[in-house]
């Protein structure tokens, strides 16, 4: 059966900030001749990473909502210099937008069921995600979305 993890994305405030973001660190790796491929280093290693792997994703909450998701195409744990377990979640690089849904604030992730996680939109740029960018923030720290 297919699981997906719910992570809050800190520090962003909008899906195109998180999409410059993954850009500009693959170009950093490049530089840095190291592999490209786009990892989120969490402290805890999924004990379901079977379920996770079979067509999984992480939902990313920013401002308070889901908004936008990733396949997750590998769990890699590992050991930090300071002797402390870590896990690197391996994400495609691609961005799906789904519908929002409220989140409130919580520490590190947690699994979502594919019946409680929110349907994609695609690219569509409808509905809420036709909205600029600043307004849909706006918006959101209104509490009107």
């Amino acid at each position: 059966m297919t699981l997906n993890l719910v992570k809050l994305c800190v520090g962003v405030s909008a899906v195109e900030e998180l999409q410059a973001w993954i850009g500009y660190r693959k170009d950093e790796k490049r530089r840095q001749g190291v592999e490209s491929a786009q990892t989120h280093t969490t402290r805890m290693v999924p004990k379901r990473a079977e379920e996770l792997l079979d067509g999984g994703s992480l939902y990313w909450v920013i401002k308070g909502n889901v908004q936008v998701r990733q396949h997750l195409t590998d769990i890699r744990p590992f050991v930090d210099p300071q002797g402390i377990k870590r896990c690197d979640l391996v994400l495609e690089p691609r961005l799906i937008l789904t519908e929002w849904q409220p989140r409130r604030a919580f520490q590190g992730w947690r699994y979502l069921t594919p019946e409680d996680a929110p349907r994609d939109i695609g690219n569509s740029g409808s509905g809420v995600n036709a909205l600029p960018p600043e307004l849909r923030v706006e918006l959101s720290n209104l509490g009107l979305l």
